[in-house]
Parts: C-alpha cells; sequence; structure tokens
C-alpha cells in the first residue's frame, strides 16, 4: 500500500458507500468537516479527534539559522506551525500493520 494516497475524493466515496447520503451530500459533509477542522486550527484552537490524534497550532520563535551550503547564518522569522500528535490506539494500529514487513 506505500504510495497510496487517501484523498478527500477517496473520503467522499467512503462516506457514500457506508452512510449511504447521496454523492453530493457526501462530498458535502466532508467539506464541511474539514473545514470546520481548518477554522479551529487558524483560530489557534486543538483539534482532537478520539482514536486518531490530535491536530495543534503551535507559535515558533524566531530564531537564527544556517544556509547548509554557504554556512552563512539566515533569520528564520517567528511562525506558526501545525503539529499532529498521533493517539496511542493510532501509534498501535500502525505498528501492527508494519509488523512482519522488511525494509
Amino acid at each position: 500500500m506505500a504510495g497510496n494516497t487517501l484523498t478527500r475524493m477517496d473520503l467522499t466515496e467512503a462516506v457514500f458507500r457506508e452512510v449511504g447520503l447521496s454523492r453530493n451530500e457526501s462530498a458535502e459533509l466532508v467539506e464541511n468537516v474539514l473545514a470546520h477542522m481548518s477554522d479551529a486550527l487558524v483560530r489557534g484552537e486543538t483539534v482532537k479527534i478520539s482514536s486518531f490524534g490530535t491536530f495543534s497550532v503551535r507559535d515558533k520563535a524566531a530564531r537564527v539559522g544556517r544556509n547548509p551550503k554557504t554556512g552563512e547564518e539566515v533569520p528564520i522569522l517567528p511562525r506558526r506551525v501545525l503539529t499532529f500528535r498521533p493517539s496511542h490506539l493510532m501509534k498501535d494500529r500502525v505498528a501492527a500493520g508494519n509488523a512482519g514487513r522488511t525494509g
């Protein structure tokens, strides 16, 4: 399954099959859920999905970085970054999915 990507369309199709809404209603539902999550994150709120994980926004301070090619010091401006912390259940599921696989 490596290399595959789950898309909005895949989520819409899953809602269509599992819930029984029309394709348009399924697409609207997926878009609304993603919009609510995005809006909450923009406001600086944490989005916690039980048994999945937590999305949060973190402020990073300004710092001095270094250009790896030239070694020149470069200022890095303060910024907000999105972080995701998977739940223990999700970590366990992913680890179990990797069990038995070789590099």
